[in-house]
């Protein structure tokens, strides 16, 4: 395989490039309309773990918007999610097929992991917060209401419905990008950044920084907060393996 420095490969280089990106864009704009014309649907998804937790309490709960705009922009919102998610995995293909034609054949076979990895993780991040965290939390603050009592004024949720998608939305992005540890860390052993060795010493700072990370993203909730940080201190486990994996192979 050669490599083509010249002006001219470079143009064209830019050019494919912007050509993905448009295509890119283009998927993007395409998802966004049909997510918006079934954006009802969709939030009715999302707000699923909210319906099932007040249902299991027999409760008498609705969504509330406290603003004329806010269900119309809480709509938008609903369809620019979807289609962001969906497009993530056509991006990175797109970012594939431009990087793969000037990687040699090892190059591809060592890169190719992370491109399918990455959106599984984030899936499956997604997938954590939607059925197993937002339960959680739901009935957690739930459990904050009291019924009306002689001289006493009850306290009740009534959740607004744009609070709660941001709320569901920060957290499956959080989780996601998060979830993405082993890759980044394997990335950097794989460029001699760092190794198994390291990763076992510096053990208990980068569990500080996964609780801090936590904080830092989630609600301040204990249910968030844990339900963040036990996975990443189990994929942090993992990417020490994986990385003894990738050290075992260069010796090799």
């Amino acid at each position: 395989m050669t490599k083509n420095n010249n002006p001219g490969s470079f143009v064209s280089h830019l050019s494919e490039l912007r050509s993905r990106l448009v295509k890119s864009f283009v998927f993007l704009i395409l998802l966004f309309i049909i997510s918006y014309i079934f954006s009802t649907e969709i939030y009715s998804f999302l707000v699923q773990p909210y319906t099932d937790a007040v249902l299991d309490k027999s409760l008498d709960r609705r969504l509330i918007f406290t603003a004329l705009h806010e269900a119309f922009v809480t709509y938008l919102k609903v369809a620019f999610f979807t289609a962001f998610f969906i497009t993530s995995p056509f991006f990175l293909i797109q970012l594939w097929k431009f990087v793969a034609p000037g990687l040699y054949r090892n190059e591809k076979q060592a890169l190719l992991p992370y491109l399918l990895a990455t959106p599984i993780l984030f899936i499956s991040g997604g997938f954590i917060v939607y059925y197993l965290i937002m339960p959680l939390a739901i009935k957690f603050f739930l459990g904050f209401e009291t019924i009306a009592e002689p001289g006493v004024i009850a306290i009740q949720l009534e959740a607004k419905v744009n609070e709660y998608l941001s709320l569901i939305m920060r957290l499956i992005f959080a989780f996601g990008i998060s979830f993405q540890l082993p890759v980044i860390l394997s990335l950097l052993a794989r460029i001699g950044i760092i190794d198994s060795e390291y990763l076992r010493q510096r053990r208990k700072y980068f569990v500080v920084i996964i609780f801090a990370m936590a904080a830092i993203l989630t609600p301040p909730d204990p249910i968030t907060q844990i339900g963040l940080a036990l996975p990443l201190l189990l994929l942090y486990e993992l990417s020490i393996l994986t990385v003894k994996f990738i050290e075992k192979k260069k010796d090799a």
